[in-house]
């Protein structure tokens, strides 16, 4: 990696369809003028197993408003013209297969998203049967790695990943307190790799000060749970989501 680097890039995960409904929208305007460079929309399902207790709690209240990815393929349609900034699509194989994968990314490069991550689907699944039709259509697919993936298999799944490598700073849930940000031994294992994608670490970053450190040895970080928390936790959320990022990337 580049050590004479540009500035870190700042993604930011929200699952769609929280608070209400139809707040999508807004949030991606939102996060987008707020100055990140990409986002990631989660696409809520009734058992989120690689997601903490925050995140599995917005995916719930968004089932229960009523968002479907019929829903929010139409949210995404309305908006496509203003987005400028990567979307990616996060969610789990099953509500993706019943849809149907190929009608699913046709729907994705229809609507301006520009990659997937689907933590539950295993690599040589991707390989074997979904590289291709992701490739027609244009998305990029990233693979998620933890401090416990062997360099072998980190070089594998870079070779399969496009857009970015998602590093986890550990095996753990989402939004998980007890992970440890200064995972320096990993972090700079990461750097040393010959990497073909920059590397954005997620999982656990909740400050400007968190992001900083995170982003010394990576491309960029992830932040989810602490801006999923802002908008289940507060009434004005637009001025809070607003201000939280402006924070972040003063």
């Amino acid at each position: 990696m580049n050590h004479n680097k540009t500035q870190p890039k700042l993604n930011i995960y929200f699952t769609a369809g929280i608070p209400q409904l139809e707040d999508t929208t807004e949030i991606i305007r939102l996060v987008q003028d707020s100055g990140a460079d990409m986002m990631e929309i989660g696409m809520p399902y009734s058992d989120p197993v690689a997601d903490g207790p925050v995140i599995s709690q917005a995916h719930e209240l968004a089932l229960k408003n009523g968002m479907t990815i019929e829903k929010l393929f139409s949210q995404l349609k309305s908006i496509k013209n203003e987005i400028r900034i990567p979307i990616i699509l996060m969610g789990y194989i099953n509500p993706v297969l019943s849809f149907g994968f190929e009608s699913f990314c046709r729907e994705c490069s229809e609507s301006g998203i520009s990659g997937l991550i689907i933590p539950d689907l295993p690599a040589i699944e991707f390989e074997l049967n979904y590289q291709n039709i992701l490739k027609q259509f244009n998305l990029n697919f990233t693979f998620l790695v933890t401090p416990e993936t062997s360099d072998e298999r980190i070089l594998y799944l870079d070779s399969l990943s496009s857009g970015f490598l998602y590093a986890v700073s550990s095996s753990s849930t989402t939004g998980n307190d007890q992970v440890i940000l200064k995972n320096e031994d990993y972090l700079s294992r990461l750097a040393s790799l010959p990497l073909k994608n920059p590397v954005m670490i997620g999982f656990g970053i909740k400050s400007k000060e968190d992001f900083e450190n995170v982003t010394e040895k990576a491309d960029g970080g992830i932040i989810g749970t602490a801006f999923v928390n802002v908008l289940l936790q507060n009434r004005d959320w637009k001025t809070k989501a607003i201000d939280f990022i402006h924070s972040i990337k003063a």
